[in-house]
């Protein structure tokens, strides 16, 4: 491996630097956005039965409603409406304040996944970058400028610089590519997952609102 990094010269060092940044959003990200992360085990059944005592007119601590939002990403937002129904407020304040929550759940549901875009990108210019750094080294040898046959060494490393970096553009930018739309639709899963959890509990805590009550 050592020598094939070698052979592909220094334009190969970029690749290698957002290959490692590039695997390293995709394992974060996948185990960000596992089911179990952003609906942990009992958070529904907390939050709901929090809406059940709220409804019956119990006197509910604030730091249950606290706890349930450092839960998760859902649990934010089952903590915003059940914090909004314990203060009294209506219906269309609960929504407001639930619109500004969803938008920074989402931010952190979309984290990282625009760098994985670009890492997708840019990645097939790096290589094709590194070829034309081996053409260049290929022809500005001294035997090419001088209209000679050139070193043989010389044009071998201008040749495996070429297709060596093109190879590992290629090779980072397919799985990249791949990985960015498998987590993009995972990511838009678990937010219409959360958009119907959080629906059927607005329905529970306001249950004669007809208003829209989409995050």
């Amino acid at each position: 491996m050592y020598s094939i990094l070698l052979s592909a010269g220094w334009p190969i060092w970029p690749l290698l630097i957002i290959s490692i940044l590039g695997l390293a959003i995709v394992i974060e990200r996948a185990w960000y956005l596992r089911q179990i992360q952003v609906f942990p085990r009992d958070c529904l059944e907390t939050a709901f039965g929090l809406a059940n005592a709220i409804s019956s007119g119990k006197s509910i601590p604030d730091s249950e409603i606290a706890a349930l939002k450092q839960t998760s990403p859902a649990g934010s937002l089952f903590a915003c409406l059940l914090r909004e129904k314990l203060n009294g407020n209506s219906a269309d304040s609960a929504i407001e304040e639930l619109q500004a929550t969803a938008q920074s759940v989402w931010l952190k549901l979309d984290r990282y996944l625009g760098i994985l875009a670009t890492i997708a990108t840019i990645a097939p210019l790096l290589g094709l970058f590194g070829t034309v750094v081996g053409m260049i080294e290929i022809f500005g040898s001294q035997g090419a400028i001088n209209g000679g046959a050139g070193s043989p060494q010389q044009l071998a490393h201008g040749i495996s610089v070429a297709l060596y970096n093109t190879a590992f553009g290629l090779l980072i930018a397919i799985p990249a590519l791949a990985a960015w739309r498998g987590l993009r639709a995972l990511a838009n899963q678990r937010q219409r997952e959360c958009e119907e959890f959080t629906r059927q509990l607005f329905k529970k805590l306001y249950p004669t609102t007809e208003s829209n009550t989409s995050p």
